[in-house]
């Protein structure tokens, strides 16, 4: 009865069953409920024989709302009704099991092996005594003793074929009357019916696998033949064997003990060379990153082989390593061909750099990151071979980004670009002519390194303890509203969230109108203005529902049960119709077409005719873009003498940006509503934290033309570092028990049926939102120094009022507006060199992140926290990886799908101004 779990353990075991679905941890009452409909009809029918009886009621609670909630106390005393109930109706010969699978933390999860997961409590009762009245003088605590077959003994069922524990003698030595022979030849006879057990399943499975230590496994054997032996002959003879007993007791107690050391040691070897592999391969492909982002900006970067070459090598080697193996007849091993495949696509870049390599590039060349940056990502990267630094990661990880922020406000000191007021009309020095001067003075950089700090430590107050530190409270802030008992709190709370949401909200479209892009009429245009706020409405409502649930009166829950349903899939819904409609229209600019003519200057003025090549399209593009401005500043008023405009178009100079911000803001409600309410702040506070970074690592990146557009380490690192700190924000650790399994049910309260690909990709999505949104957006690195270039100071170009004052004031005095991201098409192989290189950078500090925890696990695989602290994170770390590569790509294909809308656009448009 109960949990569904036994039936896909034992299919067709029982004689009569009654399951109930046991996936949903936030329904307390379903499994509980059906149990107690079925539980005592049954006992009283007396046709059973072992009566089992799984509750989660208390599990689930614990999972919801803490141990120390009023709904813990309630599922507590139903539990002590039914015991009650339970021991009033055993019969004589009846035996009552109350047992615990798991304990529970504070914050009411399991899974890890602190004392409070591992200790479950276990209550015996039998209305006929089983065991001795009065405890031993000297109780002897025997180690590493086991449940299993002290249970399966006490019910006279068979031991588990599996068990390799060791029994409970102490409940097999008899009553308080009984001689102490036979109180030592009951305990004997237990152990002996063990070892028989744990004899069997060594000798099946030894024959099955090679895994046993041989020279192990025969002396195990024979110890056990030679007990086996003098508990037969004691049988026959029992006069005068008190000491022989005692001796045959030790011999058995020594074989089940060694025989789970054997078991242990044997299954928990690793295979050295496979480790040595892979963190080679892991190695050499991060070394090719760092390679191949110094090669993208050579002009003769082979970009369009740059998949087909690797690819094919790629196959190659696995082909050759294939046929090799089939000729030598030797077992085909999936993974070592894979390590192959990706070997082989590594060895021409790899070639490549060592044939190129020579006394004109310096070894130090080779290390291109910055020396402070490099010694925190080396701080950083030794931590992970530190368990105590790997617990404590959610307090290292700020202090590593409030330094790298300190770093970089020093280095635009020292780099002269946080100059006073009265200095920015001094260009800065460089080997390339830049953009213009200084967009920051010194005191709005260091508001803004401020501002950072002050984001960092306010998202630190949203933490979740390690359950290695029992001194730590975990903030309350973590936990959703409906765990909630104050109404008035509640309410205060709900409204603070669905501030933050309004915020963001305003936010988003305030900045999109102050770029002008916000007066489109294109499809997400007009789903931003109506599609954001419906969303940001539709999760108001669902968290309103979720946090008043267990309030909700009986006639109106139906209700309240169907929105609970259709508000979440609404929202994701809405979200991936706008991510659709951005793709189909990435281009969020004004564009308005007639029949007139233009009063302005031709643009086209170097060419008689259409552009005739891709160089000249690209050169073409940059006086289109000022032609259009010049359009819509002074000709935008239609006056009857002047007729309609020919084309206006407003605010390309952040084309790409738009794209970008408008794509995150509608990932960032979806992922938002698989959180608790209050996790909307720490959302909020991403965004902001996001915003101060771009505009403090803008002002120390200059902007050259001509020439390469690169974003420094610092920028890369501090955004990386940013992703795992919201990580740790949004209250989620890198260990199993810390996974929020919650998110699976928002918007199907009634489970998933037999599916496991949704619930997992909505607690995966849960899990990796930091990491997701931060890799999409990392882009804007690129772009924003460009959208920045609008902030500096600008001179309006004044129109001649007449002939003369035209001669006197010439047209090369004219100083023309910004182009901000259209300075990106200037130059298009230098824009995608740059992008490359962008995304290489990100890959290579994630990837050495991965390297340093792969090592860690191999290097400490025999420590005693391997399984609880080194091997999850490089789990964590691992998954983190690919959701971030995947989330790097899109937002990639979302900048070059942007470039090719923008290109496509400007072509139509040059041959429309010929015509």
């Amino acid at each position: 009865m109960g949990d569904d779990t036994w039936k896909d353990l034992f299919p067709g075991a029982f004689s009569q069953a009654f399951f109930f679905p046991s996936f949903n941890v936030r329904d307390l009452h379903t499994v509980d409920n059906g149990i107690l409909e079925h539980l005592y009809p049954t006992m009283d029918g007396g046709e059973w024989d072992v009566l089992i009886a799984h509750f989660l009621g208390v599990d689930h609670c614990g999972h919801k709302h803490g141990p120390h909630h009023p709904e813990m106390a309630k599922k507590l005393s139903q539990m002590d009704q039914m015991i009650q109930g339970l021991v009033e109706r055993l019969e004589n010969d009846t035996l009552l099991v109350v047992a615990g699978d798991h304990g529970m933390t504070m914050n009411g999860d399991h899974g890890g092996d602190s004392e409070l997961e591992v200790s479950a409590a276990l209550f015996l009762y039998s209305p006929t005594a089983l065991f001795p009245s009065t405890p031993p003088e000297e109780p002897e605590v025997v180690p590493q003793v086991s449940l299993v077959p002290t249970l399966a003994l006490l019910l006279g069922l068979p031991i588990p074929f599996g068990n390799i524990g060791e029994v409970m003698t102490e409940l097999f030595s008899g009553n308080k009357d009984s001689q102490p022979y036979s109180s030592a030849l009951a305990q004997a006879s237990a152990l002996h019916l063990n070892a028989q057990q744990v004899s069997r399943f060594l000798h099946t499975y030894s024959a099955a696998t090679q895994d046993l230590q041989v020279k192990e496994l025969q002396r195990l054997q024979s110890l056990f033949s030679k007990a086996s032996a003098d508990y037969q002959r004691l049988l026959q003879s029992p006069q005068g064997a008190e000491a022989t007993l005692q001796a045959v007791i030790a011999e058995l107690q020594q074989f089940l003990r060694g025989a789970r050391a054997m078991c242990i040691e044997s299954w928990a070897r690793f295979s050295l060379v496979r480790m040595a592999g892979g963190a080679t391969l892991l190695a050499a492909t991060c070394f090719l990153c760092l390679l191949a982002s110094r090669w993208a900006a050579s002009p003769g970067f082979p970009f369009h082989s740059l998949l087909l070459i690797p690819v094919s090598w790629g196959l190659a080697g696995a082909i050759v390593y294939a046929g090799l193996l089939a000729t030598t007849g030797l077992k085909l091993d999936p993974v070592v061909l894979g390590a192959v495949a990706a070997v082989g696509s590594l060895l021409p870049f790899l070639w490549k750099s060592w044939a190129g390599w020579g006394a004109r590039r310096p070894l130090a060349a080779l290390l291109p990151i910055p020396g402070p940056v490099l010694f925190l990502q080396l701080v950083r990267w030794a931590t992970f071979f530190s368990d105590s630094f790997v617990i404590a990661e959610a307090r290292a990880t700020p202090f590593l980004l409030g330094s790298l922020i300190l770093l970089l406000v020093a280095q635009l000191h020292w780099e002269g670009q946080l100059l006073p007021p009265k200095l920015l009309a001094i260009p800065r020095l460089g080997p390339s002519t830049p953009a213009g001067p200084p967009r920051h003075n010194g005191m709005h950089a260091l508001g803004l390194g401020v501002g950072l700090l002050l984001c960092t430590r306010l998202a630190g107050l949203f933490h979740r303890c390690p359950e290695e530190t029992p001194a730590c409270r975990s903030s309350p802030w973590l936990s959703p509203l409906a765990s909630m008992v104050g109404g008035r709190a509640k309410n205060l709370w709900y409204g603070a969230c669905v501030g933050a949401l309004v915020v963001l909200l305003a936010a988003v479209r305030l900045w999109l109108r102050r770029y002008g892009n916000l007066k489109s009429p294109e499809p997400p245009v007009l789903f931003v203005r109506w599609g954001l706020p419906l969303m940001t409405l539709s999760t108001a409502a669902y968290w309103a529902l979720a946090s008043g649930a267990d309030e909700t009166p009986p006639r109106l829950r139906a209700l309240v049960a169907g929105a609970s349903v259709v508000l979440p899939r609404a929202v994701a819904g809405l979200a991936a119709s706008g991510l659709v409609l951005l793709l189909w229209r990435p281009v969020t600019v004004l564009v308005k077409a007639g029949m007139g003519t233009p009063r302005t200057r031709t643009v086209l003025t170097p060419f008689s005719g259409p552009p005739t090549s891709q160089v000249d399209l690209d050169y073409v593009a940059p006086q289109i873009y000022r032609h259009m401005q010049e359009v819509f500043r002074g000709q935008l008023e239609r006056t009857n003498s002047q007729g309609p405009l020919t084309v206006a178009a407003y605010q390309l100079g952040s084309v790409y940006s738009a794209a970008m911000v408008t794509a995150l803001t509608l990932l960032a409600f979806p992922l938002l509503l698989l959180h608790a309410e209050r996790i909307s702040l720490v959302f909020l506070l991403l965004f902001l934290q996001s915003f101060l970074l771009l505009h403090l690592l803008a002002a120390g990146i200059p902007i050259t033309t001509p020439g390469p557009f690169t974003v420094p380490w610092q920028a890369v690192s501090a955004w990386a570092l940013m992703a795992t700190q919201t990580f740790y924000s949004t209250g989620h650790q890198p260990v199993f028990p810390a996974i929020h399994w919650h998110a699976a049910f928002i918007g199907f309260p009634e489970g998933h049926g037999s599916s496991i690909w949704l619930p997992a990709f909505l607690v995966g999505a849960n899990t990796f939102a930091s990491h997701l949104l931060f890799a999409v957006g990392c882009p804007l690195l690129l772009l924003w120094p460009f959208l920045c270039e609008s902030h500096g100071p600008r001179k309006r170009r004044q129109t001649p009022r007449n002939d003369a004052e035209a001669r006197v004031r010439p047209e090369e005095e004219e100083v023309e507006e910004p182009l901000m991201e259209m300075r990106l098409r200037d130059a298009p192989h230098h824009f995608s060199a740059a992008l490359l290189q962008l995304g290489l950078k990100y890959l290579f500090v994630l990837g050495v992140q991965i390297l340093a925890c792969a090592l860690a696990a191999s290097i400490l695989r025999r420590h005693l926290m391997v399984w609880k602290v080194f091997a999850p994170k490089f789990i964590f770390e691992a998954a983190g990886f690919i959701v971030s590569s995947v989330g790097l790509l899109l937002g990639i294909a979302l900048v070059m799908r942007v470039d090719g809308a923008v290109s496509s656009w400007f072509k139509q448009l040059v041959l429309a101004q010929q015509r």
